[in-house]
């Protein structure tokens, strides 16, 4: 299964975008999904945790402004990011967890 994350871009502080996760390879549930980020000369870290009853967690830098949700009939999860911030700028990705392989990433840059 491969997980590709979309939907980054470049967007002003206090903008709004939405990261899709979609699984490729498998016609498997997403099932539970996290997502990281990493931003330049940074390691990656953990943001935000959604399981497959839609469960949320998330780190305590973006609580309130990213909503993490599920869409099971497209077998899709989302990261809603609003109110960003230039320190959120990073590669964003989607991963069951930091142990398994990595997919591709996608970029967002929060210009100040």
């Amino acid at each position: 299964v491969q997980l590709q994350a979309s939907g980054g871009g470049l967007v002003q502080a206090g903008g709004s975008l939405r990261l899709s996760c979609t699984a490729s390879g498998s016609a498997a549930s997403i099932g539970v999904m996290n997502w990281y980020r990493q931003a330049p000369g940074n390691q990656r870290e953990w943001v935000a945790y959604i399981g497959t009853t839609g469960l949320t967690n998330y780190v305590d830098s973006v609580k309130g402004r990213f909503t993490a949700s599920r869409d099971n009939a497209k077998n899709t999860v989302y990261l809603q990011m609003n109110s960003l911030r230039p320190e959120d700028t990073a590669v964003y990705y989607c991963n069951r967890n930091s142990a398994a392989p990595w997919g591709q990433g996608t970029l967002v840059t929060v210009s100040s």
